[in-house]
């Protein structure tokens, strides 16, 4: 586990049916700040179980998570304060749907980290303003597009400042003329540094964005390394046979 880490998870296990099912079996990874790295794999592979573990909404069996130097598998860790410094963006986009779309965004900001509603306000304006829907913010959601919908959902994650991005499949449930409006926003996160995990299918979003790529297979990580060496040159059987399939 490397000490300069943002994140690191040691031997993450997360176990089913007595351990018949193992979704994670012993995954040891570190994500650098400013990282940007993509999860592969076939369904079923741990993927999303992995990313849904950082900040706990699978809480695993046995192993440790390290975020920003604290182990946040400690019970006794306050685990809220660490969330709120974890963007999550999720495949389908969980808006409020009695809210309009200014309303879903400063929600968290005024009430978790005690934001001014018209700071709050300012910012998520101008957060609407680069994702392209600053005309939109009185919208509800019933009145957008999946993939406005999944834009909001980012600007929503982005109101808390995190420090990271974790993405589960965010263009997984949108029609396919619409991918490309999201995957461009996650493109102009990425350019500004910001730390990404993603899990996606969007192999051409690997290749482009990823610094590093980690492919996963029975719950564990299988092989991983640059997109160069993934996709042009995979080692492991396993990670050939999963590029064979899809590319």
């Amino acid at each position: 586990m490397n000490a300069n880490s943002l994140i690191a998870t040691n031997n993450l296990c997360k176990y089913y049916n007595g351990g018949t099912i193992k979704a994670l079996d012993g995954v040891t990874a570190g994500i650098k700040k400013g990282e940007v790295v993509v999860i592969i794999g076939p369904s079923g592979s741990g993927k999303s179980t992995y990313l849904r573990s950082l900040n706990l909404l699978e809480v695993p069996t046995s192993g440790e998570i390290v975020f920003e130097g604290v182990e946040i598998t400690d019970p006794k860790v306050n685990i809220n304060l660490h969330r709120q410094k974890m963007g999550m963006v999720f495949q389908q986009f969980n808006l409020f749907p009695h809210m309009n779309v200014l309303k879903n965004l400063t929600i968290a900001p005024i009430k978790l980290l005690k934001m001014d509603k018209a700071e709050a306000n300012e910012k998520a304006m101008a957060l609407l303003e680069r994702v392209g829907l600053a005309d939109r913010s009185e919208a509800y959601p019933a009145q957008l597009s999946g993939g406005q919908k999944q834009r909001v959902a980012i600007v929503r994650a982005l109101m808390m400042s995190p420090d990271v991005m974790l993405f589960d499949e965010p263009t997984s449930a949108l029609d396919p003329e619409m991918v490309g409006e999201v995957l461009d926003v996650m493109k102009e996160l990425a350019k500004m540094g910001m730390t990404m995990i993603v899990v996606t299918h969007e192999m051409g979003f690997a290749r482009e964005v990823a610094d590093r790529v980690i492919f996963m297979s029975d719950g564990k990580i299988v092989e991983e390394g640059s997109p160069d060496e993934i996709f042009t040159n995979p080692q492991d059987p396993r990670t050939k046979q999963f590029l064979h399939s899809i590319l």
